[in-house]
């Protein structure tokens, strides 16, 4: 079914209820419906698109998102959302790569766009162009069978050009059961925060929302005071935010004091969530964290750690269980295989695989890179972890960042995890070095809290009282700050490209 029709659904029996929410405003159901339904309308008549077409979405959280994405599939066309964070360029690379007809943007990327040649036609929101599209005629039924692509998602492209991950109506929907199955029941009193970009998981996470009847409350940009605020004055809100937000809200200074009554689940994922601070988290917002593991390729759903979980103090495993990825998620298989695809037996590492319906359809218009990451329903996900006997999965680093050194291999998050047991450790990173002797070498990048300062040698002391010898770092970088993708994931290829770069010592 296309998700649109769920909408549909929603509008027919509650046209009055609060759809959408932002500061100073709010659209009810009916009014969602009847935007997405003319905004369909003019893709097909003023715009001349057919089914199938696939638009671009160049968007910051704004209220219009959702008319647009729905827009788009009521008309039986693919949505491509694109971090509004990234360089014009990259934005015009994906357009040209998933040969975009159309794309619509929010005011500050039109001007971003402006001098960029090759464009296909840009309609900003707020504009004469944008208002054609609210006046279009109708659309309110669409053919569109399950299986057709409804979200093209671009990888963060660290390792080169991104790959589109084309994510279908089963796929996204499947997605959605899956949250109501394992993260939350959903009711129209619930608010879902949109604080992370909503190209991303937060917009999707908006679709098991607007499937229940449910508010979507969009703020432009991520600020703590903004979202303590929301959690004191609105009831059982829900947002999804990435580890680096996380520590944003625990390291303000109104944190302690904040009311957070308001909160209903804090997901998080996107990149490793150390102890220290999910105990933090824990303490600041009580049993309302729910850890996800997921990926653009398998949207929001492959493991977690349920509240349930994170609450039971009483487990033996606990420490374990909440530094891992947790349990395969409701209808997911999850697997570890080697290089031939072969399952591996509990203990033993190799790459974290999963076969579910929120499996993509696979990558456009990339045979090869199809080829690689999927078979019989199976996909790679490019992770190296383990499985433990009691069936949560442990994940150990990306394939690509593994270090082996001496013939020994050497799992980034594991030094990382020691190195942030200092207090005066904000962040840190851990690359392998190219050794003449010992093929590689550990090197660490740290970042110091403000106002704190550490020292190589009280660090080596905490790696050696933790760790075996020939995995503590050889070298430390202490720097300000750690490269980051517009998702807030570590770019550990940039930090060895500086290494690349020094002579050795």
């Amino acid at each position: 079914m296309n998700l649109s029709v769920g909408l549909a659904q929603v509008a027919r029996r509650a046209p009055g209820n609060p759809a959408i929410l932002w500061d100073g405003g709010r659209l009810s159901y009916g009014a969602f419906e009847d935007q997405a339904a003319r905004i369909a309308g003019a893709l097909i008549r003023r715009h001349g698109l057919q089914p199938g077409a696939r638009i671009g979405m160049a968007m910051e959280n704004c209220p219009e998102f959702l008319p647009v994405l729905y827009g788009i599939w009521r008309a039986g066309m693919t949505a491509i959302p694109m971090n509004a964070k990234l360089h014009p360029r990259e934005i015009g690379w994906i357009l040209e790569n998933a040969g975009a007809p159309l794309c619509i943007v929010t005011p500050k990327l039109a001007d971003a766009l402006g001098g960029l040649a090759g464009l296909p036609p840009v309609i900003a929101t707020g504009t004469a162009d944008h208002a054609a599209l609210l006046a279009g005629e109708p659309v309110t039924r669409v053919a569109g069978a399950p299986a057709g692509p409804a979200w093209i998602f671009y990888t963060s492209g660290t390792t080169g050009r991104p790959k589109g991950a084309v994510l279908t109506h089963r796929n996204l929907t499947a997605m959605a059961l899956a949250y109501m199955a394992d993260v939350d029941g959903v009711g129209p009193e619930d608010i879902r925060l949109h604080a992370a970009p909503m190209s991303h998981g937060s917009g999707i996470y908006a679709l098991p929302f607007v499937m229940m009847g449910a508010q979507n409350l969009t703020i432009d940009g991520f600020e703590p005071e903004t979202v303590f605020g929301i959690l004191a004055r609105h009831r059982k809100v829900s947002f999804f935010a990435a580890p680096t937000m996380v520590t944003r809200l625990l390291n303000h200074p109104a944190a302690g004091a904040a009311d957070t009554s308001g909160l209903k689940t804090l997901c998080f994922g996107g990149a490793p969530m150390y102890l220290a601070d999910l105990e933090r988290a824990l303490a600041l917002f009580g049993p309302r964290l729910y850890q996800l593991y997921g990926q653009g390729e398998a949207p929001m759903t492959i493991t977690h750690v349920t509240k349930s979980v994170h609450a039971d103090t009483a487990h033996p495993r606990r420490t374990d269980i909440l530094g891992s990825a947790g349990f395969p998620r409701t209808a997911v298989e999850v697997a570890v295989m080697d290089a031939d695809w072969n399952e591996l037996p509990p203990g033993e590492a190799g790459e974290i695989c999963t076969r579910s319906d929120c499996v993509m359809a696979g990558y456009l218009d990339n045979p090869e890179a199809n080829a690689a990451a999927l078979r019989d329903g199976w996909l790679r996900t490019g992770d190296v972890g383990v499985m433990d006997p009691l069936g949560f999965f442990t994940l150990k680093d990306r394939s690509k960042d593994l270090i082996i050194s001496g013939g020994a291999n050497i799992y980034p998050r594991e030094v990382e995890e020691v190195l942030l047991r200092d207090p005066a450790v904000l962040e840190a990173a851990v690359v392998g070095r190219p050794h003449p002797d010992w093929g590689e070498e550990v090197v660490a990048f740290v970042v110091a809290r403000p106002g704190a300062r550490t020292e190589e040698a009280a660090l080596d002391r905490l790696c050696l009282d933790h760790l075996a010898r020939f995995k503590r770092p050889k070298a430390y970088r202490f720097v300000a700050g750690l490269p980051k993708n517009n998702y807030g994931k570590v770019l550990k290829t940039a930090l060895r490209e500086i290494l690349s770069g020094e002579a050795r010592p």
